[in-house]
């Protein structure tokens, strides 16, 4: 299952542990309106649209797109369909909001891809983790990462018919033999769909899980050969293979070759250069374990070209640097006042993070340590290490509660927890299937003061400012 979405979302959810949806079913109706004066309330189901099934939130909004719809609407207290016209003003919203955005399931995997992390979990895992979605609507409205393999031409049609752009695609390579033994005997049709899309001007956000020794070197020139020849690429990503240690057929990666990885950002520059000469945008980007791997700075933010690709891992600790270096340079009362509130109390502070995060956590405890002139700030990166899964796993988004738990002290007295609101799906419920209750529940018994806040330099101050300071 490969995944991603676009810096402008909070962030992307993994395995909702909600059941699939099997149809149109409300969820809310706004008051007063269209919606609500038709008689549309939470629980019923919109079959159709003038006249048209609906299979999804896309088929809602393209066919329920003018002043007046007509709805087929199941109530089922009633076991009934019956008709309703909704009217609207121009501007104006239905006030429907849906308790899934696919009405008829989602499209799952059909390849075999030999990274593939599901291959990876361990055998309890919780049931959902193991869906294994491609369903190139999700590409469209969630920013996931699809092959396009069990696209079929209809499907084909309605991308280009109704600008279902940007699809973001999962390429990892371009030479048949090498795709067929990456991906499966379905290979070949992922590239056929892509290619029909580039043709019909689809713009498309590129990813390329780079496997030692199988998808780099020679083939990965090709491939970005490829790329290179169709305008209509957008952002090509590249990002290393990460393996668990239930894996069975990996046990290293670029994690463990600091040269490899060296030789990687090596072979894209050039790639980089005439992208940038050609278009104005780097176009070509690396994820940031590439540059921790290989113990390089990360690029500038201008070389990431507005973070396309900001949840696959692309620019993701650039813009926490850059963001840590604003914060200190423009809010030095707002971080004294919290480093004040602090010392008057007598608590000390843990930033929960993966390890591949640590240094830029630590980065921003030491700007801030010097804004207020300090060498005891009393604020720290906490980096939990990935036992769960193992391998070379470290990223915060995949810490889990077994880890978090037993790596955090039995002594949080006067200890404000700070966890990533990342290590939790929309459910609130980790990937072990702990939930935040629980986990806040047993760290406060521990005497500690738990706040959940977002990955971002902002956000953590923000949050430790409503939590430590008295505010009237």
């Amino acid at each position: 299952m490969d995944g991603g979405t676009s810096k402008s979302s909070k962030r992307a959810d993994y395995a909702s542990t909600k059941p699939q949806a099997d149809g149109a079913w409300v969820a809310a109706v706004e008051p007063g309106s269209p919606a609500d004066d038709a008689g549309i309330e939470v629980g019923m189901r919109i079959d159709a649209v003038n006249g048209v099934e609906l299979r999804d939130i896309i088929d809602w909004r393209w066919e329920a797109d003018g002043e007046v719809a007509e709805l087929d609407v199941y109530v089922p207290e009633d076991d009934e369909t019956y008709a309703a016209t909704l009217y609207r003003e121009p501007g104006q919203d239905w006030g429907i909001d849906f308790t899934d955005v696919l009405f008829d399931g989602i499209r799952t995997c059909v390849n075999a891809c030999q990274f593939c992390f599901m291959a990876m979990l361990p055998e309890d895992a919780r049931a959902s983790l193991m869906l294994r979605d491609d369903d190139y609507r999700l590409s469209f409205l969630q920013g996931n990462f699809v092959t396009l393999t069990n696209v079929s031409d209809e499907e084909v049609e309605r991308i280009i018919r109704c600008r279902l752009e940007p699809m973001n695609v999962s390429l990892h390579a371009i030479s048949p033999d090498v795709r067929r033994s990456l991906i499966g005997r379905h290979a070949a049709r992922g590239i056929e769909v892509l290619e029909r899309l580039l043709d019909a001007g689809i713009e498309v956000h590129g990813q390329i899980v780079l496997c030692l020794g199988i998808n780099d070197g020679e083939e990965l020139h090709r491939t970005l050969d490829w790329v290179e020849s169709h305008e209509s690429f957008t952002s090509l990503a590249l990002v290393p293979m990460g393996y668990t240690k239930f894996s069975r057929r990996f046990s290293s990666s670029f994690s463990e070759d600091a040269q490899a990885s060296r030789e990687v950002i090596k072979l894209i520059e050039p790639y980089q250069r005439r992208a940038r000469e050609r278009y104005g945008i780097t176009r070509f980007q690396l994820s940031d374990e590439f540059y921790l791997d290989a113990d390089l700075p990360v690029p500038p933010a201008e070389t990431y070209d507005g973070y396309p690709q900001f949840y696959d891992g692309i620019g993701m600790l650039r813009s926490f640097l850059d963001d840590s270096a604003e914060l200190c340079g423009q809010s030095a009362d707002e971080l004294q006042a919290i480093y004040d509130a602090l010392r008057r109390k007598g608590l000390r502070v843990l930033l929960v993070c993966g390890e591949a995060a640590a240094g830029v956590v630590r980065d921003l405890c030491e700007r801030w340590a010097c804004v207020v002139g300090t060498d005891e700030l009393g604020v720290a990166a906490h980096p939990i290490r990935n036992d769960y899964y193992g391998g070379d796993v470290n990223v915060t988004g995949l810490i889990v509660s077994c880890d978090l738990l037993a790596q955090l002290p039995e002594d949080l007295a006067h200890t404000v927890v700070v966890l990533p609101e990342v290590m939790f799906n929309f459910d609130q419920v980790t990937l072990d299937g702990d939930t935040r209750a629980h986990i806040e529940e047993t760290l406060e018994a521990r005497g500690a003061q738990v706040v959940v806040a977002h990955t971002t330099p902002h956000a953590v101050i923000a949050s430790l400012r409503e939590a430590v300071c008295d505010c009237d």
